[in-house]
């Protein structure tokens, strides 16, 4: 090969920038070379090789560049080959392009025949269709004459022939739907009214269960094997379920619901508790008639005593509802309807009889009542209970004012003690309504409990009040009870009748203080009682000891003697009240005689002349307290509890011969009764007429420098509520209160 041929086959490169990398490349080279050069030739003895090494240098370059030379060339002939591939490809591809072409246009030829053949194809169906209608002719004919055959059926509430029909007309409809694609034919509309006749009917015969199970069973079996039935059914066209089996379903609750709860059976105000009696019958008949009668006409997972039963529970908890969102009711009213939701309804009576399965099981169910409406029933109760019963007691207690001016004396009982209905009235009112609302709830038995303490204290305090009006009238002349005194006496009988039973209105498991309000109001009317009582003995009294101390009292007595004989006339009518109040009551009156005794030795009206005098009213002293103890140990007063002894111990005082010695008797004065004053005791030591200046200052002393007097127990105050005239300031202690 020639240098010309070779130089055609070398490739020649195109101009261009020089690559960067090339250039690094052969300067890397390059300074390679240098070194080793500079390493070689480093010593002049290499210099003598140095043609050795360029021929050997040569050899290698030229080497190299054969090499290089030939995978030029081998490239070159791939490059070759691949161009030649490329240029066969492109041929190829021209080549079905042009085919593609050709077939599409075949193809467009193609659709142009088909267009034409349209119509011949329309006919075609036309011809399949009347084929089709042709050979149905006679039955299509027959399908107006067949719907209202039908219709005929179902008005004669035969359902399952009427419902065997309407299939067949369906089934015809689908022969003919398919082969006319779809049409629908005019001469089928009537089915769609004839099969919402057909669900009409069977919700008709539904919502009437109860009453064809007992009458016509039959039609009410077919009206479920209707329902049923059709919700098996598949239909091949288009159309929505009808859901007879629910509608079925809904028409059971909805006419049970409105057999029992419709609007207009909804209760009267004051009629509730018939309703609910009623109810009471009706319901657990109803369930039985589900259970013996329309359970066997229907299939079991319609589960009917379940249906039933919560059918009735809804209707009769919306009716409730309705009833408590109207007008408020009364207290009878909702008295009943508490009770009938709570005890009766569940009770075994209704809901839980015995008699019926556990399928009527609506324990679990939401309750009849809500606690709201129970709240809302026991507070209307109580309510008007509390309203009831102020108005009930407030005429129990006119009634026993009224009493209070007659000319009879009051009523006794078998015992002779003073009575009256009153109490026992009152009492009655209180326990009856407590009793009552037991049966509905501890809840509401609580609620009437509280009700009735407070009804009791305002009794108490408006029968305290009737007491001060009677006593007030009674003073001013204004009205002239000719029994004053004996009816007071009624009315502690009456207080300790209430005190003695007021114990049956604790509530139970109540703490010990819920009485304590009645029983302080129960306390303060007995004080108040008695109170009037010894007003009035006093009032008698006072008269008599307007001349005591006097000389005529030293000499006879006769002036206690009257004292004595009209306390006694007073207090014989002590015996008609009841113990304790009636030993209470003349313990009271008792210290009201001696208080008024003391009261009088107190006023300084008589001072004794001399030792006889003093004598002699040391034993007038004597000779009294042992006849007021002997009055009232006769009027059954114990000796005990008796304040006379009071009038021995002034005796002592009285009766001391030395003065000297006052001051002794004082201090044991003092300790016997710790609530002597100085006033007092120099009250008393003027009634002696015979102590001088600094015995009395002497005697006074000894009430401050003595020991102080021990508490004792039970002892009742006496010479703190007898009033003592302020004596001379020449006789006060420089350290006693008169000074």
């Amino acid at each position: 090969m020639d240098s010309a041929t070779k130089d055609e086959m070398q490739p020649s490169l195109p101009p261009g920038p020089e690559w960067p990398e090339q250039e690094r490349a052969e300067r890397l080279a390059r300074g390679a070379a240098l070194k080793w050069a500079s390493g070689i030739f480093y010593r002049p003895e290499q210099l003598a090789r140095l043609g050795q090494y360029r021929s050997r240098e040569v050899q290698r370059t030229c080497s190299l560049e054969a090499r290089i030379k030939s995978v030029v060339q081998s490239y070159l002939e791939g490059v070759k080959t691949g161009v030649w591939q490329l240029a066969q490809a492109s041929e190829a591809v021209q080549g079905a392009r042009e085919a593609l072409g050709q077939a599409h246009g075949l193809l467009q030829g193609a659709a142009e025949a088909t267009q034409t053949l349209r119509p011949l194809r329309e006919q075609v169906v036309q011809h399949k269709q009347l084929q089709v209608l042709s050979q149905l002719l006679p039955r299509l004919w027959a399908v107006p004459a067949a719907v209202a055959h039908a219709r005929s059926l179902i008005d004669a509430r035969q359902l399952l022939e009427a419902y065997v029909c309407l299939r067949e007309l369906e089934q015809l409809q689908e022969e003919t739907w398919a082969p006319l694609g779809g049409l629908e034919l005019a001469v089928f509309e009537g089915l769609g009214p004839l099969a919402e006749a057909l669900g009409q009917a069977v919700e008709a015969a539904a919502g009437a269960a109860g009453r064809l199970a007992r009458e016509d069973p039959a039609q009410l079996v077919a009206a479920v094997r209707v329902a049923e039935v059709d919700a098996g059914y598949t239909a091949s066209l288009e159309l929505a379920p009808r859901g007879w089996r629910q509608r079925c379903l809904q028409a059971l609750q909805e006419g049970l619901d409105r057999t029992h709860f419709g609007t207009p059976l909804l209760p009267e105000p004051g009629a509730l508790a018939g309703w609910l009696e009623a109810l009471r019958v009706a319901l657990p008949a109803e369930l039985a008639i589900a259970e013996a009668l329309v359970a066997p006409c229907c299939p079991p997972h319609y589960k009917v005593v379940q249906l039933w039963a919560h059918t009735l529970h809804s209707g009769l908890r919306r009716c409730l509802q309705q009833l408590l969102g109207g007008p408020e009711l009364g207290a009878a009213d909702a008295f009943t309807l508490l009770h009938w939701a709570l005890h009766v309804y569940l009770g075994p009576e209704m809901m839980g009889s015995l008699e019926l399965g556990p399928e009527a099981d609506v324990s679990q169910l939401e309750p009849l009542l809500t606690p709201e409406n129970i709240e809302q029933l026991e507070a209307t109760f109580v309510a008007q209970i509390q309203a009831n019963v102020a108005q009930w007691l407030q005429k129990a207690l006119d009634g026993e004012v009224a009493e209070w001016n007659r000319e009879q004396e009051p009523g006794t009982d078998s015992s002779g003690f003073y009575h009256s209905p009153m109490p026992a009235i009152v009492l009655q009112i209180l326990e009856e309504n407590i009793r009552v609302s037991s049966l509905v709830s501890e809840s509401l038995q609580q609620r009437v409990q509280g009700m009735a303490l407070s009804e009791l204290g305002t009794f108490l305090r408006s029968f305290s009040d009737a007491l001060i009006r009677f006593s007030r009238d009674h003073a001013r002349g204004e009205a002239m009870p000719p029994h004053y005194v004996p009816y007071l006496l009624a009315t502690l009988n009456h207080q300790s009748a209430l005190s003695s039973s007021v114990s049956v209105l604790q509530p139970d498991g109540a703490a010990s203080g819920a009485l304590a309000p009645v029983e302080t109001a129960l306390d303060e009317l007995q004080r108040r009682i008695c109170r009037l009582v010894l007003e009035a003995l006093l009032a008698e009294l006072q008269p008599l000891f307007a001349a005591l101390p006097s000389r005529r009292w030293l000499s006879s007595p006769e002036m206690l003697d009257d004292v004595c004989e009209r306390t006694a006339r007073f207090c014989q009518d002590f015996r008609r009240v009841r113990n304790p109040a009636a030993q209470l009551l003349l313990a009271e009156a008792e210290r009201t005689v001696v208080l008024q005794y003391l009261r009088a030795l107190m006023q300084g009206r008589l001072v004794c002349r001399g030792a006889d005098e003093r004598t002699q009213a040391a034993e007038r002293l004597q000779q009294d307290a042992a006849q007021l103890r002997e009055l009232f140990l006769g009027l059954g007063l114990e000796e005990s509890v008796q304040c006379a002894p009071v009038l021995l111990a002034l005796r002592d005082l009285l009766n001391l011969r030395d003065p000297m010695l006052l001051g002794l008797e004082v201090a044991g004065l003092r300790q016997k009764f710790p609530d002597v004053s100085e006033d007092h005791v120099s009250a008393l030591l003027d009634l002696r007429g015979d102590v001088s200046r600094e015995q009395r200052l002497a005697a006074l002393s000894s009430l401050q420098v003595g020991p102080q007097p021990s508490p004792s127990a039970g002892r009742r105050a006496l010479f703190s509520l007898v009033p003592a005239p302020a004596p001379a300031l020449s006789s006060c202690l420089p350290s006693g209160p008169c000074a």
